[in-house]
């Protein structure tokens, strides 16, 4: 098999795993409060995270990478997973989940607006435009479609999600400083991160008794959301000689999304999701293909001109 083909599986199976999360929030937010979810998910991610480390003989990089710079991964673990996820999953628990996971993938048109004040990055025309768009698709899903009303159905979900991905993308930017392995630096980040979650749960929401079917959904969460499929996503990129056609795939991921929530959840997929998921995506392929494609026109009209 070739490498390009090895790539596409990998980044495949990662796309069809991420497209289930969201209906597996809802499932499980119906037996954990957020807190205990964000528990039980880190806990198992812990354990999936350091069987990948022990089995990639990165055991040792553990300690040299937290003695090197432990302020930085005691940063990233409050970061990630301890506000993120409590923040992302109190979003899903006052949200419908079309709602939420159509709002959580704005956090990629924030990332370029937010690195020009952190990294000192350019601020295009482009990156501009596609926050327009993606946004106006933010206001479409928040207010239900009725544009001229100014009311929202759960104005706190709504902060709750949009503040997710603000996290989200700060978590991010920050690690664009790590040096070290990307996995044992995640797995740092929810080592760290796992006491803050467990005392924030103890002092209110502590897990009285947990069922079977609970805890294989908490741990689903935190196989498929925070564990494997991000190392799955990992090999797809290093695998690949061509990165833009792997990351192009990410764009299936809520539509698919959208698909199970209706089949499973039962969830009715309102209009106003349908547009403003479109507008949101637009923005994102906006931003990603438009840029590459500029020098190639520009190039063609030079010739065109020229002959």
């Amino acid at each position: 098999m070739s490498n390009t083909s090895l790539a596409y599986i990998y980044g495949l199976l990662a796309v069809l795993l991420w497209s289930t999360v969201a209906t597996a929030f809802k499932i499980a937010l119906g037996y954990f409060t957020p807190l205990q979810l964000v528990f039980v998910a880190v806990i198992t991610s812990i354990f999936a995270l350091g069987i990948i480390v022990i089995a990639q003989g990165k055991f040792g990089l553990i300690a040299k990478q937290f003695i090197k710079r432990p302020l930085f991964y005691l940063f990233t673990g409050l970061l990630n997973p301890f506000l993120y996820y409590y923040v992302l999953f109190e979003a899903y628990d006052l949200l419908p989940a079309q709602q939420a996971l159509s709002l959580n993938y704005t956090w990629a048109i924030l990332l370029p607006i937010l690195a020009v004040p952190l990294l000192g990055h350019k601020l295009t025309k482009i990156d501009v435009l596609a926050a327009i768009i993606a946004y106006s698709g933010v206001y479409v899903i928040a207010s239900g479609g009725n544009l001229t009303s100014f009311n929202f159905d759960s104005p706190t979900g709504i902060a709750f999600v949009l503040s997710s991905t603000v996290i989200w993308c700060f978590y991010w930017v920050i690690n664009t400083k790590d040096d070290g392995d990307v996995i044992v630096s995640l797995l740092l980040s929810f080592l760290i991160g796992l006491p803050f979650v467990t005392a924030a749960m103890m002092l209110h929401q502590p897990i009285e008794a947990i069922s079977w079917s609970a805890l294989v959904a908490g741990m689903y969460v935190g196989l498929f959301e925070m564990g494997l499929t991000f190392v799955l996503w990992l090999m797809a990129l290093k695998t690949t000689d061509k990165t833009s056609n792997i990351t192009t795939l990410v764009f299936l991921t809520p539509v698919l999304s959208v698909g199970l929530i209706s089949v499973i959840l039962k969830e009715h997929i309102t209009v106003s999701t349908y547009i403003g998921l479109c507008f949101i995506l637009s923005g994102l392929m906006l931003q990603k293909i438009l840029p590459k494609l500029l020098p190639k026109l520009n190039r063609f009209s030079k010739v065109k001109y020229a002959s």
